[in-house]
């Protein structure tokens, strides 16, 4: 992580199943970069045309094509069986305790939160404003003035969303002009959000913090001023803040 070479810090149950499934992945390419070069360097130095007979009567092999056939066949069942469990496992829609709606226009984000299921005596009738909010990129003059840190330049949103940790969050995503790209980097999340589809995702965020993201799909002019700063914290914290809303 010192070169900003790898993986954010993962935040969630995806992000750690993709690390773990990169790690299988560059272990087998690790392998097979080690045996083709051995190879190579074989046939190099023990068969070139001018310093060995062998090359000349040299036509073909039945083993050796038993062998480059079934080595790449069983290398990509290696490959697809954890692939694809990863990919039904993104996929799997759970019952959710919470339902978040994002709707990506141009240059902002749309957000409404329609449950709290698992915050308990939460009147959402009374709550309805404070559930549906907008989310701008905030300028430099609108960063306070007598606190600057914590704040980052074309990172920083007008509202930041608050989610609830350990809590099984499904995240409807759709636009309502052109092509958006909902993005998390620590949650390993990377979802489109198409004009007239609504996509859906999972979510269980595992820790607390502060996290960023932006549009991953070139929509317009403004496409690098849509940044995402989300919250995650407990329960009882978000429960507070809605109340003192109300109030």
């Amino acid at each position: 992580m010192q070169y900003k070479t790898g993986f954010q810090e993962p935040s969630s149950t995806i992000l750690h199943s993709i690390i773990e499934f990169n790690q299988h992945l560059l272990t087998i390419i690790i392998v097979i970069v080690v045996l083709v070069g051995w190879a190579l360097y074989h046939i190099i130095v023990n068969f070139i045309e001018f310093n060995s007979i062998q090359s000349r009567k040299f036509t073909h092999s039945k083993d050796l094509e038993i062998i480059w056939t079934s080595v790449p066949a069983v290398t990509l069942l290696l490959l697809s069986i954890p692939s694809f469990t990863l990919l039904y496992a993104m996929d799997e829609a759970v019952a959710p305790d919470m339902t978040v709606k994002i709707i990506g226009h141009q240059w902002f984000w749309c957000y409404e939160i329609d449950d709290f299921l698992q915050i308990e005596s939460c009147e959402i009738g009374s709550l309805k404003k404070a559930l549906r909010y907008t989310s701008y990129l905030l300028v430099i003059d609108g960063v306070p003035a007598a606190d600057t840190e914590g704040f980052f330049r074309l990172l920083e949103t007008t509202k930041r969303i608050m989610l609830p940790i350990k809590t099984f969050l499904r995240l409807l995503i759709t636009s309502a002009d052109v092509l958006h790209s909902w993005s998390i980097p620590s949650f390993g999340i990377k979802m489109d959000a198409c004009p007239g589809r609504l996509n859906q995702i999972s979510l269980f965020i595992e820790k607390t913090g502060l996290y960023y993201g932006a549009c991953y799909e070139i929509c317009g002019v403004q496409h690098g001023f849509m940044p995402i700063c989300i919250v995650s914290t407990f329960k009882e914290n978000i429960l507070n803040r809605l109340l003192s809303l109300k109030n």
